[in-house]
């Protein structure tokens, strides 16, 4: 290549070449060249634009800000401010940094919106697995649909916790843990199903269910009393918590049922 006047340049490529080894367009090129930001300091013999190292270097820092987000009035007072080109590095290097800051708090507060959306979206079989571990299992869920698919409670239940979020589950699991802890405290103290200490708690064992999945009263909180007995693996579940739990709720429930009866 030749060049006009008295340049003489290591290095001179067209605007199609700088186009392409730096990822920018040329339509960019030729506007940076018409406001005067990187101008091309050659002209082939045919009067293209030829770039030289030195506005390869001028080209290279204006890509590097615009990267960084300045507006091209800010890109034009760093490189038209006095300093050599270790200030102009050091000016680069502070903008960086204060970007760095910037995308940091950014990447917070993506991380805290997605944390919200996650606790917001719809639970999945994986979440309920993760929260409640052995104590749910698809084939539950299966065999509890076939038996009680076509009733109201099971209705009503559906119905409700279809909108229930990871966060709705996991407060869920805290009640539940709350009521059972209260239910294993009465038994261990030695207060008798028949004491008031046991049936308060069974009647918030009554309440989390009314609250969370369907109306129950307490003529069918008995029934519930019923099968924690007659199905083995409800019997086992309290069991695991305490020796002797499953029939001290059993008693309980009946005893609060028995005294609102009364009342």
């Amino acid at each position: 290549m030749t060049t006009t006047g008295q340049h003489t340049a290591l290095m001179e490529l067209t605007v199609g070449q700088v186009a392409g080894t730096f990822g920018v367009t040329v339509r960019t090129l030729h506007h940076y060249d018409a406001i005067g930001l990187v101008v091309p300091s050659a002209r082939s013999h045919a009067g293209y634009r030829l770039y030289t190292d030195a506005d390869l270097v001028r080209l290279s820092t204006v890509v590097t800000y615009r990267r960084l987000g300045l507006a091209l009035g800010e890109v034009r007072a760093l490189l038209d401010g006095d300093g050599s080109a270790a200030e102009h590095l050091r000016r680069q290097r502070e903008v960086v940094i204060s970007r760095l800051g910037e995308l940091e708090q950014l990447v917070t507060a993506i991380d805290r919106a997605l944390e919200r959306e996650m606790n917001e979206r719809p639970t999945t079989t994986e979440d309920l697995k993760e929260l409640f571990g052995d104590g749910y299992r698809d084939e539950y869920q299966a065999e509890a649909e076939e038996r009680w698919g076509e009733t109201d409670a099971w209705t009503q239940s559906t119905r409700r916790t279809a909108a229930y979020t990871k966060a709705d589950w996991a407060q869920v699991k805290a009640d539940q843990d709350r009521v059972n802890d209260a239910l294993v405290a009465a038994l261990r103290s030695g207060a008798p199903a028949t004491s008031e200490r046991a049936m308060e708690a069974a009647e918030a064992h009554r309440v989390h269910i009314h609250e969370r999945f369907y109306d129950l009263d307490h003529a069918s909180h008995r029934g519930l009393a019923d099968m924690y007995l007659a199905d083995p693996r409800f019997t086992a579940t309290y069991e695991d918590l305490a020796p002797g739990l499953a029939q001290y709720v059993h008693d309980a429930i009946h005893a609060n049922a028995d005294r609102h009866d009364a009342g």
